[in-house]
């Protein structure tokens, strides 16, 4: 379960050199050790800090022992987790190559500066799209831009549960937050579980963020992650389905498949670039800080967004200063709300000026009603040619992004064809499986590369038992939707099937399968006096959702409110109680990118999407 319980080391010094993230991860190291050995001794360190990620490539074991030679001669000395942990930042701070940007030492310590602009930005952010009269939040909003009180309030989870829920509405059932008067700390970090894996659900990185980081209130955390939330809420119109006329952008020899596969903020940029190429501006905008500063482009793009108030007088003032002024108070007669202020945008306030853009997309897009019904046919096969691989697509894709040390994916579909990110993903999942020396690195324009690389993802593949027969590597170059699914849905079972093998405490080495894992949940559940069995994960009485609620609430026996929960008889009864199911298990620390209609539609993909 990731997040469910921080890690505590009783020297407050060292525990402020990692983040819970780290802690966990170096952590299972240290028990992986110990539970094979019955205990850690100083000559166990050097290979073991060595396959650590920190380290790969920048200290062989013979190096590292070397280094710890100088602090701990005796090797048979038996050591504890702290010790560990200080015998890691030992080796650490003797290089820099590969060192983790969070970790610090004595003499090195990484104050993160916080922009106070940005900061103001997602205050009144917040207070605009969380409504005060909402029984939940009365005692959080409005919140006081000028103060530092937000770091306070995101403390027990429901500020920030209730902002993903205005970003993405209905990722989290808010039945299942939290929400007495005084929390107790598990029941706070249960709502911070529920807040970070919701938030890796619709798309942020919480790589380097645990419960333990927002709990304590860290500054650059708990901004970094509203960033990310409010980022996905104001793009949310990049799409076909809510904004069609995009295809307008779709340029000669490009289809709309290609136009959608960029990221959101490249979609944005295109967008912005098409308007300001129609009102006459020559240069090209490839960022929201730089190429902005001067206010120039802001200006062509407002005179051609609306041209009832279009004047010159903004591009003639010379002053950046005033220009940007200018073109806030123009922007205002648009209704967009001044999140940001003219000196954010001369010195190039990355976060800000694309929030503006945004903004200023989703109160005047600029399109025609006619633009809507240009190529209308190939946004159709888009949304509705195929909802349950969209689907898919989608937990893929966030399930992807949610690894860390991964080429960011936008879509599944385009961003894997050349195989780099497959080749990441393997080796993530099955350290030292991929051959980095033949592997060819992006941007590759030769397609026999990307054939080169897919070759080894199949080998790869065959290697780990996948069912791969007559897959070959120019299937995955040619896009073959089918086949790419499958594949993933496979790597992604590996890895829970792994993650459980590592358990060797409760499976005591043996090779687990879904049959174990199905007489598992079995057994959790008829002992605490349930009915509910389930026969297979493809089980269709496992839609109405019982049988998972009752497997929670073994796990966890207060987490379930069981005067929630619906008969499951009906369509709508099913969802309820499946929407209720994500939530509480994301509430228990699980990682789950699937939707409600895909346990009420396909409960076999459950047993894997989870962990």
């Amino acid at each position: 379960m990731s997040g469910y319980v921080g890690v505590l080391v009783s020297d407050p010094w060292l525990q402020s050199q990692f983040t819970q993230v780290e802690l966990r991860n170096i952590k299972s190291k240290f028990v992986s050790t110990k539970t094979r050995s019955g205990r850690v001794t100083v000559e166990d360190l050097p290979p073991v800090l060595a396959k650590l990620k920190d380290f790969n490539g920048t200290f062989d074991a013979k190096a590292i022992k070397t280094i710890l030679d100088e602090s701990y001669p005796n090797r048979d000395e038996e050591i504890e987790f702290e010790t560990f942990l200080k015998a890691f930042l030992s080796v650490q701070s003797r290089g820099t190559k590969g060192a983790s940007s969070f970790l610090k030492t004595r003499s090195t310590t990484f104050h993160h500066a916080i922009n106070e602009s940005e900061k103001a930005f997602y205050v009144s952010h917040i207070n605009n799209y969380l409504r005060e009269e909402d029984p939940l939040l009365k005692s959080y909003i409005p919140i006081n831009p000028a103060m530092d009180a937000l770091f306070d309030l995101v403390k027990d989870g429901v500020l920030l549960c209730k902002l993903i829920n205005v970003a993405v509405p209905g990722t989290i059932d808010e039945r299942a937050i939290n929400t007495k008067k005084d929390l107790n700390p598990w029941e706070r970090t249960e709502n911070l579980s529920l807040c970070l894996n919701s938030a890796k659900a619709i798309g942020c990185t919480v790589v380097n963020i645990g419960t333990q980081d927002i709990a304590e209130g860290r500054p650059h955390l708990v901004l970094g992650l509203i960033f990310q939330i409010i980022k996905i809420q104001l793009l949310a119109g990049l799409n076909l389905k809510k904004t069609p006329q995009l295809v307008e952008l779709v340029e000669e020899n490009q289809d709309v498949d290609e136009l959608m596969g960029l990221a959101p903020e490249k979609l944005l940029l295109k967008w912005m670039n098409f308007h300001l190429k129609k009102a006459g501006y020559e240069k090209q905008v490839s960022n929201f800080s730089s190429d902005v500063k001067d206010g120039e482009a802001y200006a062509y793009l407002l005179n051609a967004l609306s041209p009832e108030l279009s004047t010159h007088e903004t591009l003639e003032i010379k002053d950046p200063s005033e220009r940007a002024k200018k073109v806030l108070e123009q922007a205002e007669k648009l209704d967009c709300k001044r999140y940001l202020s003219p000196q954010d945008i001369v010195e190039g306030s990355a976060n800000l000026n694309l929030a503006f853009v945004a903004q200023l997309f989703q109160h005047r897009n600029g399109f025609t009603d006619e633009s809507s019904k240009m190529p209308i046919s190939s946004s159709e096969i888009i949304t509705e040619e195929d909802e349950e691989a969209c689907r898919e697509e989608r937990c893929f894709r966030l399930w992807i992004n949610s690894l860390g040390g991964v080429t960011y994916v936008d879509n599944v579909f385009e961003d894997v064809r050349n195989g780099w990110i497959l080749l990441q993903v393997l080796d993530k999942v099955s350290p030292g499986s991929v051959n980095w020396k033949p592997a060819n690195k992006p941007p590759i324009k030769m397609p026999f590369k990307k054939v080169e690389n897919c070759n080894q993802v199949i080998k790869i593949g065959k290697d780990l038992r996948f069912s791969l027969v007559n897959v070959a590597g120019n299937d995955i170059v040619q896009g073959n939707k089918k086949l790419l699914l499958a594949f993933l849905w496979q790597l992604m079972r590996y890895t829970m099937l792994q993650i459980l093998n590592n358990l060797e405490s409760h499976w005591q080495g043996k090779e687990i399968t879904e049959a174990d894992i199905l007489n598992w949940a079995n057994r959790k559940v008829k002992k605490m006096g349930r009915t509910s069995q389930a026969v297979s994960f493809k089980d269709k009485n496992l839609s109405n959702g019982f049988f998972f609620l009752e497997l929670l609430s073994a796990v966890e026996p207060r987490v379930v409110d069981w005067s929630l929960v619906t008969k499951g008889e009906t369509e709508e009864e099913k969802i309820l109680n499946a929407t209720y199911i994500i939530s509480v298990a994301r509430k228990l620390g699980c990682s789950i990118f699937l939707l409600p209609e895909d346990i009420r539609g396909k409960p076999e993909n459950d047993a894997y999407i989870g962990g």
